[in-house]
């Protein structure tokens, strides 16, 4: 009661997020990248000649806040637009207002949250109006523009990568939310720099929740005259487990699944397991993880160790028998596993090169001395003539051409020294050599 009775004799409503959103560059943190003097974006802002734009980046960045502070600044009349609760009805009202302030002068900048929301038919209603100038668009979005946002309307704004904040920014971020009049009004905050370090490692960058981790762990902290102590306890309890940035559909999932394949490929088990625990801790179908490993196994390490496959295969048998979270351990030997053996792309090429042959020479018949003969008729033409049943020579390989005749002299699998693949190339370098007859 004497934490509700404080806070209400603060007037404190709006979440502590809100209350701090800057309303200049001056005060803004984070993207020096873009907005430190002289960077691009910077330099747009300060001259008002505002082009449409993407600004994409991780939550929690200042996607929303930097439009708000372009909107104070621009002399364009200013439009906020969420994808979330807008269709085409309100589009279509917004772009014919925004007509008619252009035919009398008047330029309207347009912001998009959450841009990526709208489907292609949305985004197509901007396009003509971006085009003559109706409108200058901004959209945000956490979602790759190159996969999310039609490339006609892409192709005519300009995009800023905006960044996850690095970990100074974020106790920058905190302190000021401390000591600032529209935080706790004088109220003294009892906090110390560990506690504010293991908030900002907690949020992954992200501003909006460093600060809805503080308002909590200070919410919940301990009340004295005039005073709030976070303890420890408190603030463990606060950040006790993470919400990992992920997206099942979206491009987090490939940059992960992209990073497990390689650290695999590296050899580097450490990285493996790490972007495993990633994938699967954030909600990862497990046997989606397992089907990338089988196709790991043979892509990556094929032959250099036959039982490769088997290991892979078992461990996607495993996850569906017992699932989440048991199959976890099951994953792990198979990522490990994996690492560790050795490696050929060798199939991988083989497989590449033939399918370009495929696909760009011509489709030549089947050699007639490979072909089955089951009627007269095929006989009668030849099909199977000048075959040679291998298990009937003492070499148990013939030396008969297998490949079309314009193929015949191509070689698809080059054989690597690695691991088992060694001895396959040894035996494979010697039939060559003895039909080639040498």
């Amino acid at each position: 009661m004497e934490q509700l009775s404080l806070f209400d004799h603060q007037n404190i409503s709006a979440p502590l997020a809100s209350r701090l959103r800057p309303d200049t560059l001056e005060d803004f943190v984070g993207q020096a990248h873009l907005l430190g003097e002289g960077k691009l974006l910077r330099r747009i802002i300060d001259s008002d000649q505002i082009p449409s734009m993407i600004f994409w980046g991780p939550p929690g960045v200042g996607k929303t806040t930097l439009a708000n502070i372009i909107a104070r600044r621009t002399h364009a009349s200013f439009i906020n637009f969420s994808a979330v609760t807008s269709g085409i009805r309100e589009i279509k009202e917004v772009m014919a207002q925004a007509e008619l302030s252009r035919q009398i002068g008047q330029k309207t900048l347009l912001f998009v949250d959450e841009i990526h929301r709208f489907n292609k038919a949305q985004q197509d209603a901007f396009l003509p109006y971006v085009e003559k100038g109706s409108i200058i668009l901004i959209g945000a979005t956490t979602e790759n523009p190159s996969f999310e946002i039609n490339s006609a309307l892409l192709s005519r704004c300009r995009v800023f990568v905006l960044k996850a904040l690095e970990t100074e920014d974020l106790i920058r971020l905190l302190n000021h939310a401390i000591h600032s009049p529209n935080g706790y009004k004088g109220t003294q905050i009892v906090i110390t720099h560990k506690q504010l370090s293991a908030i900002a490692a907690f949020c992954d960058g992200d501003a909006r929740t460093a600060l809805n981790t503080l308002e909590m762990a200070i919410t919940n902290g301990e009340v004295g005259p005039g005073s709030i102590t976070v303890t420890d306890e408190c603030l463990e309890q606060c950040i006790s487990r993470k919400s990992l940035l992920y997206d099942k559909k979206g491009e987090e999932h490939y940059n992960l699944i992209s990073a497990l394949h390689k650290s695999m490929r590296n050899t580097d088990p450490d990285a493996a397991l790490y972007w495993l625990s990633r994938m699967l801790e954030s909600g990862e179908d497990p046997l989606y993880v397992a089907r990338r490993l089988i196709r790991f196994a043979s892509e990556d390490v094929g032959l250099a160790d036959t039982n490769a496959l088997t290991v892979a295969v078992n461990a996607y048998q495993a996850s569906h028998f017992i699932g989440m979270p048991e199959c976890t351990v099951n994953l792990s030997e198979a990522v490990v596993y994996l690492s560790l053996a050795p490696k050929s792309n060798a199939l991988y090429s083989a497989y590449e090169t033939c399918k370009l042959d495929a696909q760009r020479t011509q489709a030549e018949p089947v050699p007639l001395q490979i072909r089955n003969a089951p009627t007269r008729l095929m006989e009668e033409l030849h099909y199977g003539e000048g075959y040679v049943y291998a298990h009937d020579t003492a070499e148990k390989v013939a030396r008969m051409q297998c490949l079309p005749d314009a193929l015949k002299d191509r070689r698809y699998y080059h054989p690597t020294q690695e691991g088992d693949e060694g001895a396959l190339k040894e035996k494979l370098d010697a039939i060559r050599a003895w039909k080639a007859g040498e």
